[in-house]
C-alpha cells in the first residue's frame, strides 16, 4: 500500500462525517487545502494505481472523481456538497460499465457493472433476457418456449446472467433493486426472469471490512478482477454494433 493511499478510507471518513455536520460553502472552503491533501490528491493517486494495473486487462480504463459540489438545480436539499467520496474507473471496451468506489461516513463499498442502460442498449438488454439471441454463441439446444415469452428462440442469456449474479452474491457482490415495479410490454408478468426485465441499470456492490485497515489500490484491483465475467457478458448488450 503507497503511502498516499495508506490514510484515504479513515481520513476521508473523518472529513466526511465533518462535512456532514457543517455542509455550508464557508466551512468547505475554509478546509479546502485539508480536502485537497487527505482526499483528492490521495484518490487520485488510487485512480492512477489502479487504472495503471487494470490496464492489460481493460485496455483504455480511465479513472474519474466526482467533483464535491451537488447539482442543486432540481433539489429540494440545498446542502452545497456530498458528503461521501466516489471514484470510478471506466472500461471503454464496455461502453457505460464501470468500477466503482464509495466511501462515506458510515462505511466503504467496492461495485461495478452499468448505471444505466438507455436507448438501443436498454431494447438489446430486454431482447437479449427475452430470448433474442446476441452475437456471441449461447447454448440454444433444448430451451423451450415459456409462459409469458413471446419469443421460442433462447440465447441462454438471461440464464447466465443470472447464474452469474448468484456466484457472484456468494463473492459478496449484491445487485441493487429493479427499477420498475412491473415487467414492462410485450413481455409476461410471469417471465422467469422477470427481475432482469424491470432493470434499467446493472450495479452489483461488496462493502469493505475496515478491520483490518483495507489496501484500497489491491481491494478495488480484486474486485475488478472478480467482476470481470459481468463486464463480458454485458459487453455484447453495450458495444454499439455499427461501430463493430
Amino acid at each position: 500500500m503507497s503511502d498516499i493511499t495508506r490514510q484515504l478510507i479513515p481520513d476521508a471518513q473523518a472529513f466526511l462525517a465533518e462535512l456532514a455536520e457543517s455542509n455550508t460553502r464557508d466551512w468547505f472552503q475554509s478546509h479546502k487545502a485539508r480536502y485537497d491533501a487527505e482526499l483528492r490528491h490521495p484518490a487520485e493517486a488510487l485512480l492512477q494505481a489502479v487504472a495503471d494495473y487494470l490496464r492489460p486487462h481493460h485496455p483504455g480504463i480511465q479513472g474519474k472523481l466526482f467533483r464535491p459540489q451537488r447539482d442543486l438545480r432540481f433539489s429540494k436539499d440545498k446542502t452545497p456538497y456530498h458528503t461521501h467520496l466516489h471514484l470510478l474507473w471506466q472500461l471503454p471496451q464496455t461502453p457505460g460499465c464501470g468500477v466503482f468506489f464509495g466511501i462515506d461516513p458510515d462505511g466503504v463499498r467496492i461495485g461495478g457493472g452499468i448505471m444505466g442502460l438507455n436507448g438501443s442498449a436498454l431494447s438489446r438488454w430486454r431482447d437479449a433476457v427475452a430470448g433474442q439471441p446476441l452475437t456471441r454463441s449461447y447454448p440454444t439446444a433444448g430451451l423451450a418456449q415459456v409462459a409469458g415469452h413471446p419469443n421460442p428462440r433462447d440465447s441462454g442469456f438471461a440464464d447466465e446472467m443470472a447464474a452469474l449474479m448468484d456466484i457472484l452474491a456468494l463473492k459478496g457482490f449484491q445487485p441493487k433493486a429493479p427499477e420498475l415495479k412491473r415487467v414492462p410490454s410485450p413481455h409476461g408478468q410471469s417471465h422467469p426472469h422477470a427481475d432482469l426485465l424491470r432493470r434499467k441499470s446493472l450495479t452489483l456492490w461488496r462493502n469493505v471490512a475496515l478491520t483490518p485497515p483495507p489496501d484500497p489500490v489491491a481491494a478495488v484491483c480484486s474486485a475488478a478482477l472478480v467482476l470481470a465475467p459481468l463486464f463480458a457478458l454485458l459487453q455484447p448488450i453495450l458495444a454499439d454494433p455499427v461501430a463493430a
